[in-house]
């Protein structure tokens, strides 16, 4: 079945016809009728039972345009995911993580939680360390916001339980993805907010980044399709990238996105939280603008460190790469100059209908503030 349009898939949500249970809920299918997303249990995405045919072919929901059925995550392989470790805990050396990706390996962690409703999706896992016992505990709440239709928000908390403070760099996380819009090798890829000098060490988070999207969510295993710590745009495969620390040509035709960070330090018991964002407008234009809308307020941009994925002329259903059109699939960061900035919302799930009334409610209580812009 595919949905022709956003009142059907809301309504679908609505019937519970995209959650996926069985006893305890293993995974979830939501929308706030715009942008669909599969998220597993363990917090990446990728969930099958979802709409198939063109120009995606697959029922595998990833990351979803509802308007085209495009899909940009599951088609060929899904390649999606996340990790969080330390770094020489314990010692020099020794990297203990924990990761989740449905295709490329999940290890060392354990689900405390997952809950969803229609629109979204609550994950929390402990991460494990060499004994067994958690060392982390992630948080990943996936849920709509009222400043733009075009973008999920996905608060991440990462909590240290390991019994011992955290030095600063010494808290590591990845999120990663290979883009396939809507099938493999079709797909222009852009980064962008790279800063020019990285880490904590620098006054920012970002440890690395690359345009392989096939790298486990193992924040301590890494390889470079050449375009490594550094800005681009419509990249191809082939494609040379400028003034790339690896190669400087992109080693392949797939091309994906990966973002590795490094804290501050961090006490035991302590919590750090921050915001990332999945979603997709109908054009690059759009989805500029939707950066900028989360907080309502366009003069201000939020999302300052981020990749675009979107379709070549030759794939199903065509494409404009000058434009993005017709659909700019979106990852992001609340980011600063390459600070990762905390979500304005404490324990934000609410439904689409109330976000409005929430917002109105925040304002009044002197809770919300706009993140600085970029």
């Amino acid at each position: 079945m595919i949905f022709t349009n956003k009142a059907l898939a809301v309504s679908m949500a609505a019937a519970g016809l995209l959650l996926i249970a069985g006893g305890a809920q293993a995974a979830a299918i939501i929308s706030n009728g715009t942008v669909m997303m599969g998220v597993r249990d363990l917090g990446d995405l990728n969930v099958g039972g979802g709409p198939g045919g063109a120009p995606s072919f697959t029922n595998i929901v990833g990351l979803r345009s509802v308007a085209t059925n495009s899909d940009s995550t599951s088609p060929g392989c899904t390649c999606e995911g996340w990790g969080a470790g330390i770094k020489d805990f314990g010692a020099p050396g020794n990297n203990v993580s924990g990761y989740a990706n449905s295709s490329v390996g999940t290890a060392n962690v354990s689900l405390v939680s997952f809950t969803s409703t229609a629109s979204t999706a609550v994950s929390t896992v402990n991460v494990l360390g060499p004994t067994g016992a958690p060392i982390l505990r992630v948080t990943h709440n996936y849920h709509p916001i009222a400043g733009t239709p075009f973008l999920y928000e996905v608060d991440v908390s990462i909590q240290n339980v390991s019994g011992v403070d955290l030095t600063p760099g010494q808290l590591v996380y990845r999120r990663v993805m290979d883009w396939d819009i809507p099938t493999p090798g079709f797909e222009h890829v852009d980064m962008q907010g790279v800063p020019a000098l990285l880490g904590v060490a620098n006054g920012n988070n970002v440890r690395r980044t690359d345009n392989n999207g096939f790298n486990s969510g193992n924040p301590f295993s890494f390889s470079s399709f050449g375009c490594q710590d550094v800005n681009f745009t419509d990249l191809r495969g082939g494609d040379a990238c400028p003034g790339s620390a690896s190669s400087g040509t992109s080693s392949s035709n797939d091309e994906g996105a990966l973002f590795d960070f490094e804290f501050e330090a961090l006490a035991d018991g302590a919590t750090r939280s921050f915001a990332t964002f999945y979603g997709v407008a109908p054009t690059k234009a759009d989805a500029d603008l939707a950066r900028a809308l989360v907080d309502g307020d366009p003069s201000d941009v939020e999302i300052g460190l981020y990749s675009y994925g979107y379709p070549d002329p030759t794939a199903t259903g065509g494409g404009d790469p000058a434009t993005g059109a017709p659909n700019t699939f979106i990852f992001g960061f609340g980011a600063a100059g390459g600070v990762l900035v905390p979500p304005d919302e404490p324990n934000p799930t609410p439904e689409p209908a109330s976000l409005a009334l929430l917002g109105l409610g925040l304002a009044g209580l002197g809770w919300s503030r706009r993140r600085k812009s970029v």
